[in-house]
């Protein structure tokens, strides 16, 4: 029987909570002059607490809607602020914090859990699973040029932050999605506000405008390196274009800034064509690929059944999930839909690696051949890749 209590945290305890987060991370508490706008980034009631003399451990959530595969949007619980006390770490905290938020998310009927995961090894033991992933990449704005064939339609309108906070929300919704996209509830948009002006670069937006209205939108700002501080990088934090002249058009206007030498385009989707609208895809050099989004599937039934899959014949699937027992079971897949069988399963796999393949980021026969999957009959590997393969790189683009 554990010693401490794990509960949800009342309205004034969630400061304590926020300030033993930062300390996990080794930055200092939040600031008077700073919590009135930071508090606002926490949704009321979902912060836990785990207390024995005082306050050792915690983890919040927030509601929002996930995009899967086929453009069906379920309920979703964004994961962040977690974190155990220095003096309380190995002792089965995390783990009891991560079973009362699951059990909790799945009484409410959330689908899905999402994270962005500070350490690799961490979450998989809760079944979280590397679902989604994005590179970075740099563009030299002196060589880069648009190919003259690129979509030119429509115009960019330059915003300063307080306007971009009260528009950006609703092109944001407006805009279509890929795979893996979220939706964005205030507590984010009031996230993201108190991290830009905590900036001590000025954020800029850019809002392209197509024949139809606003279709893409892009945050940015621009700040000199330390050891070169007459070189310029352009840091673009946040782009989402609906239509390809949209996303042409932005990068024309980011090209077009003077006193820039550098585009840095953090956590981009892995195909996203910047490559492909260059007269010289070099100008354009991949920094590094990386994580983005550790997902849970909080109700396998429902996220089995709500995703679109590919032409192939069906694949029968055993899943485990050792937190979550009602997850369990075995599952007929097909291009009609999933539902639960009683057939022999071809495929065994535990839910965090369920995650992996449900937005096509991974094959099954590559994690079949690394070991994550247990394979009673081979021939069915490449129908199973072909379910659930997606058509574009899932990715989501939140940060959180």
């Amino acid at each position: 029987m554990s010693d401490f209590e794990i509960r949800t945290l009342r309205d004034d305890e969630v400061r304590a909570a926020g300030d033993l987060f930062r300390a996990s991370l080794h930055v200092p508490p939040c600031a008077d002059a700073d919590w009135e706008r930071v508090s606002r980034a926490y949704q009321p009631g979902r912060t836990l607490g785990a207390f024995d003399t005082g306050l050792i451990g915690t983890a919040r959530s927030f509601d929002a809607e996930l995009t899967v595969p086929g453009g069906a949007s379920l309920p979703m619980a964004g994961v962040t602020g977690v974190a155990v006390r220095a003096d309380r770490t190995r002792r089965g905290v995390l783990r009891a914090l991560m079973a009362a938020q699951l059990a909790d998310f799945a009484t409410r009927g959330m689908v899905f859990a999402s994270l962005l995961a500070s350490e690799a090894p961490i979450y998989g033991r809760f079944g979280y699973g590397l679902a989604l992933r994005h590179r970075t990449y740099s563009v030299d704005r002196h060589r880069a040029r648009l190919r003259p064939d690129v979509p030119a339609a429509g115009e960019v309108r330059l915003l300063e932050l307080d306007e971009a906070l009260e528009v950006g929300p609703g092109i944001y919704e407006r805009l279509a999605g890929r795979p893996g996209r979220m939706s964005r509830p205030e507590v984010l948009w009031r996230l993201y506000e108190a991290q830009s002006r905590r900036n001590p670069q000025p954020f800029r937006a850019a809002v392209h405008h197509g024949p139809d209205g606003p279709d893409g939108l892009a945050f940015y700002y621009v700040e000199g390196l330390q050891a070169h501080p007459w070189t310029k990088n352009l840091q673009l934090l946040d782009m989402f274009a609906g239509t390809p002249a949209a996303f042409a058009g932005l990068w024309r206007f980011l090209l077009g800034i003077d006193l820039v030498d550098r585009i840095v385009a953090e956590a981009r989707p892995l195909d996203e064509p910047i490559e492909l609208i260059l007269e010289d895809h070099r100008t354009a050099t991949v920094d590094r690929v990386g994580d983005e989004h550790w997902i849970r599937l909080v109700d396998v039934p429902k996220a089995l059944a709500a995703r679109e899959y590919g032409n192939a014949a069906p694949v029968v699937v055993e899943v485990e999930d050792p937190l979550l027992p009602a997850n369990g079971g075995t599952y007929r897949i097909g291009p009609e839909g999933a539902e639960r069988t009683g057939e022999p399963a071809a495929l065994r796999l535990d839910v965090t690696t369920l995650a992996m393949v449900y937005f096509g980021t991974w094959r099954p026969s590559a994690l079949a051949g690394a070991g994550r999957i247990e394979v009673r009959d081979p021939s069915v590997l490449a129908d199973a890749d072909a379910l659930f393969g997606t058509r574009v790189a899932s990715w989501s683009g939140t940060h959180f």
